[in-house]
């Protein structure tokens, strides 16, 4: 059967037109709905050697913002996290913050837990005028940045004065080495604090030792500091060295305890170090077991939703992004015009609103006083850090066990 020319045309342009008519409504819907989301920032090592920090955060975050979108959102807009993988380096961190400033357009930006990928990130967003909210980055220099940049955890300062004092008073300790990660400022600074302090007390240091993340050999540095004999060995790392540390401390005849801070809280820690944990101490934000009421409810649902316990990096990325919608509720109600500039992909005409709206959450943010966090009420100082109390565990048999609290 032959056709007629304009038959064929017929038959071929109504499919197309059809085709074209349904990409244009779905290009319009999807457009309409990014006009209506609050878009935040993410980044992280959700791959690399420390890719459980990365993991934790991503967890507590998604958690707290099902949670906001299931009541609705915020003013009934759905909140969208851009994730960026950092893959646990600083200058990928710098790319990824860039990205989610540059390109996303977001309006604030969660991350990072270590303090070096943290300092990375910040100087893009207090250029850009972005908030930026570290869930989890204890080195000072991080808030110290610029005023766009906030904390919702304690700081070196206070983890390093409480762990020295803990060696001290605690353990009896008089004589104590450090074995720091030289490349690391979280590592670098906590060290400072703690020798400080406990010499400060009558204490000494008597060697101070290093290593660089990625290295797997630690039994030099460890032999240097079997033959000073000390009380305590201070190690504030992160968990995958801290747990190969350990076992070969223990391997080399050292028996007294390792001592560190929040860089060790991972459950890979126990899986690298095994016994040879066994004694240690570190410091933590919250403990999973802790009878208040907030911290069950929000182990239970993590349970729930995710299986396992949630480690104190995924409750300090909940109470992060918790705080900002919090901050962001607060402007939409108090300022809907700047909460309106806020939402969706802004255009070049809103440059200049914008950068006042952003403003105007920043002042929210640092206004913080009494946020009934899950790791404890989270009060901002004057320098846009978390005042709070600290955490200390033990390890016995491959597990955590609680010693107390020490308030700031």
């Amino acid at each position: 059967m032959f056709l007629k020319r304009g038959e064929i045309m017929k038959r071929i342009l109504f499919p197309v037109c059809l085709f074209v008519a349904i990409l244009t409504i779905c290009s319009f819907l999807s457009c309409a709905k990014k006009t209506e989301e609050i878009r935040i920032g993410e980044f992280g090592s959700l791959t690399g050697t420390t890719a459980t920090f990365g993991i934790s955060t991503k967890n507590g975050i998604d958690l707290a913002v099902e949670e906001i979108n299931a009541a609705g959102g915020v003013q009934g807009k759905l909140l969208k996290v851009i994730v960026e993988d950092d893959q646990g380096r600083p200058e990928e961190a710098a790319t990824a913050v860039r990205k989610l400033v540059e390109q996303d357009r977001v309006m604030a930006v969660l991350g990072e837990v270590a303090s070096s990928r943290s300092l990375a990130g910040a100087p893009i967003c207090q250029n850009a005028g972005v908030p930026m909210i570290t869930p989890s980055s204890t080195n000072p220099k991080v808030t110290q940045v610029g005023d766009f940049i906030f904390r919702v955890c304690f700081i070196d300062p206070f983890q390093g004065m409480v762990a020295a004092i803990f060696a001290s008073d605690s353990l009896g300790a008089k004589k104590a080495a450090i074995l720091r990660d030289i490349k690391n400022d979280y590592s670098v600074g906590l060290a400072e604090f703690f020798a400080t302090t406990l010499v400060s007390r009558g204490g000494k240091i008597v060697a101070d030792e290093s290593y660089s993340e990625g290295d797997i050999d630690f039994k030099a540095q460890l032999t240097a500091i079997r033959a000073k004999s000390p009380d305590v060995i201070f190690v504030p790392g992160y968990y995958t060295e801290v747990g190969l540390i350990a076992r070969q401390a223990r391997e080399l005849g050292i028996t007294v305890p390792l001592l560190g801070g929040d860089g060790w809280v991972s459950d890979r820690l126990i899986e690298i170090g095994g016994s040879a944990l066994n004694g240690c101490y570190f410091t933590n934000h919250y403990w999973d077991g802790d009878p208040d009421p907030a911290v069950q409810s929000f182990v239970s649902t993590y349970k729930k939703r995710l299986g396992g316990n949630p480690d104190a990096l995924a409750a300090l990325a909940y109470d992060a992004a918790k705080l900002l919608v919090a901050s962001i509720e607060k402007l939409a109600s108090e300022d809907p015009g700047a909460f309106k500039t806020l939402v969706g992909v802004p255009d070049a005409k809103t440059g200049k609103l914008r950068k006042e709206a952003l403003a105007k959450l920043r002042d929210i943010l640092a206004a913080t006083r009494d946020f009934p966090a899950v790791t404890g009420s989270i009060n901002i100082d004057e320098n846009r850090n978390a005042v709070k109390p600290a955490i200390f565990l033990t390890i016995e048999n491959g597990k955590y066990k609680y010693v107390g609290k020490v308030l700031p």
